[in-house]
C-alpha cells in the first residue's frame, strides 16, 4: 500500500529527549513552557487562551469577567504558614487579582487517595473555608474522586475561579512600555523554603513561614486609586526570575533590576546558601510584581505599603528598549549579569 499521502500523527515535543513527563515539566522553567506551548496551547488554541494571562478574560453579555483554574500537589500537605487548602484558595484568588478582577466564586475538585485520614481532610476543608472568608469569595461547586491506595499521594486539589472586571485597564504584557517602573510587593523565597524545611526535616534558628496570602485587596486598592497598572504577575513557580523573563519576552522589551532592592530575609538567604538554591527562582504564594508608569511609582508604593501583605513593597527596576526579551540585574557587588530561565526547577511539589 502506498504511504505517499498517508496521514501521520506526530508530537511536537522532542520525544527522543523526553519520552515521559519529568518533574521539571512542572517547575516553571523552559521545559514547562515548552510543554505548555507544544501540547496544550497547540491543542486548545484560541484568542482567549493565547493571551497567556493568569486568568482568562471573558466578555459575557452583562459583565467582563476573569476565569482561571489551577491544581495543587504540594508535599507535605501542611507547612508553616499554610497548607494545601489555603494554597488552593489563595493561589486561585491571586490569579484573578493579577488581571485586576474582584474574585467572587471558586470551584474545588478533590482527588483523594484511599486511606487518607478524615481528620486531615477536615482540617484542609476548614483551612479552605477560612481562606475563602478572608479573600471574600465563595466556594460554590466542586467534585470529589477517590483513587486506589498508592496512586494519589494523599490529596490533590483543583480549583477554578471567576471574578468580575470593574475597570477599563488592559493589564497585560502587551501594555508594558519602556520607562515603566517595576514594583515588588515584599521579600521573596519564604514559601519554597518553608515547604522544603518540613519536607526534608530541616530546622533553622528562626521560624520561616510561607507568605501564602490573598492579594486582591491591595490590587483593587491600587486600581481604585487610579493607578494605571500596565501588568502584574504573582511570583509562584519559577519565582521572580522566571516571571520577569517571561514578561520581558512577551513584551519584547528589556528589563533591568537591582539585586539590592530585592528583599530576601536573612534566614531565607542562609537556607538558600546551605541548600545551594537561588532565591530569585524560589516560588512565593503571596508576592507579586507590578509595572506602573514612572509618574505613579511613589503613589503606588504608598498604597501597597498600607496593606500588610505588601508592606515591604519596593522599586526593583525599570523597563527599557534595549536587549529586547532579556532581563539583566546589577548584583550587590556592582556587576551585571543576565537573569535567565532555568530548564527545570529547584524545588518540586511546592504548590
Amino acid at each position: 500500500m502506498s504511504t505517499e499521502n498517508q496521514f501521520n500523527l506526530s508530537c511536537p515535543l522532542p520525544i527522543s529527549d523526553y519520552p515521559k513527563v519529568l518533574l521539571a515539566h512542572g517547575g516553571g522553567g523552559k521545559l514547562m513552557h515548552q510543554l505548555i506551548e507544544s501540547v496544550f496551547v497547540s491543542a486548545f488554541d484560541n484568542p482567549t487562551l493565547s493571551a497567556k494571562l493568569d486568568s482568562a478574560l471573558l466578555n459575557l453579555p452583562l459583565n467582563k469577567v476573569a476565569f482561571t483554574t489551577d491544581s495543587y500537589v504540594v508535599h507535605p500537605l501542611f507547612f508553616p504558614g499554610g497548607d494545601i487548602g489555603t494554597l488552593a484558595v489563595n493561589g486561585t484568588v491571586n490569579d484573578l487579582a493579577m488581571n485586576g478582577a474582584r474574585p467572587l466564586y471558586l470551584s474545588a475538585g478533590f482527588i483523594l487517595e484511599e486511606g487518607l485520614s478524615m481528620e486531615i481532610l477536615w482540617q484542609v476543608a476548614q483551612s479552605m473555608a477560612r481562606a475563602a472568608r478572608e479573600a471574600g469569595v465563595q466556594l460554590v461547586t466542586g467534585d470529589t474522586k477517590v483513587v486506589d491506595k498508592g496512586k494519589g499521594d494523599g490529596l490533590f486539589v483543583n480549583t477554578a475561579g471567576i471574578g468580575i472586571i470593574e475597570h477599563d485597564l488592559l493589564i497585560s504584557p502587551a501594555s508594558i512600555e519602556s520607562g515603566d517602573v517595576i514594583l515588588l510587593s515584599g521579600d521573596i523565597g519564604r514559601h519554597g523554603i518553608a515547604v522544603m524545611a518540613v519536607r526534608e526535616g530541616l530546622s533553622f534558628e528562626s521560624d520561616i513561614r510561607s507568605d501564602c496570602a490573598p492579594l486582591s485587596s491591595v490590587v483593587l486598592d491600587l486600581i481604585g486609586n487610579g493607578i494605571h497598572i500596565r501588568c502584574m504577575r504573582d511570583l509562584t513557580r519559577g519565582g521572580l526570575g522566571c516571571t520577569l523573563v517571561e514578561l520581558a519576552e512577551a513584551a519584547r522589551l528589556g528589563i533591568h533590576i537591582d539585586e539590592t532592592s530585592v528583599a530576601v530575609r536573612e534566614d531565607v538567604q542562609g537556607a538558600c546558601e546551605i541548600l545551594g538554591l537561588d532565591p530569585l527562582y524560589i516560588a512565593n504564594e503571596g508576592r507579586f510584581v507590578c509595572f506602573v508608569p514612572p509618574s505613579q511609582a511613589s503613589q503606588s508604593l504608598e498604597i501597597m505599603r498600607n496593606h500588610p501583605v505588601s508592606s515591604g513593597a519596593t522599586v526593583i527596576g525599570k523597563v527599557h528598549n534595549s536587549n529586547a526579551g532579556m532581563v539583566t540585574m546589577t548584583s550587590a557587588i556592582g556587576t551585571t549579569r543576565i537573569v535567565d530561565m532555568p530548564s527545570g526547577e529547584q524545588l518540586p511539589r511546592i504548590c
